[in-house]
């Protein structure tokens, strides 16, 4: 994943199982996401599903990355920051498969080894993985609503509370609240 690009980024739980299986765990996924991928990302949309999940980042620009990897590492090539940009979202995975492992007594992998990343470029494509991802629970028929799923950042939108994702370019990007909405 390069620097200053956008990307559709999913992943799925090994075999028939799930990611997610209390209310906790959806909340510590997000609070290791926040640790790991978002001083790398900014955030435009998640949804988290029992077995699955989908993000929506831009990847920090190369200036932004080497200022956040160490000042005097100003000498990191491309090649070395998009490494290091895939380790953190390595990091994410294996220190929540470490302590979902510790809490429900199990072993090894939790997640499909190598995540899935789609590029995403331009303005109508930003707006439809937008969409996609906020629309998947519907899909998937666990629910008949969009904002009746709360393990996505759809309703994050709809109110002012603390959040990881960036409202403001997003709303922005769809032309205000009504627009993103509707």
């Amino acid at each position: 994943m390069e620097p200053g690009l956008c990307y559709h980024i999913f992943n799925h739980a090994n075999g028939r199982e799930n990611l997610f299986v209390e209310e906790k765990n959806y909340n510590f996924f997000l609070r290791r996401l926040e640790f790991h991928v978002c001083p790398v990302c900014h955030m435009y949309a998640y949804c988290l599903m029992k077995n699955h999940f989908h993000l929506f980042a831009r990847i920090r620009s190369e200036k932004e990355l080497k200022r956040f990897w160490n000042k005097s590492q100003t000498h990191l090539t491309t090649q070395r920051l998009i490494l290091k940009t895939s380790k953190v979202f390595s990091n994410l995975f294996s220190s929540y498969t470490q302590s979902f492992n510790r809490l429900y007594k199990r072993m090894g992998s939790l997640f499909v080894p190598s995540m899935k990343t789609e590029y995403v470029e331009g303005d109508d494509a930003f707006k439809r993985v937008v969409r996609y991802i906020h629309s998947n629970p519907v899909h998937h028929g666990f629910v008949t609503r969009i904002d009746m799923w709360k393990h996505s950042s759809y309703n994050v939108f709809l109110n002012n509370q603390q959040t990881i994702i960036d409202r403001a370019y997003v709303l922005n990007a769809f032309g205000g609240l009504e627009e993103f909405v509707e």
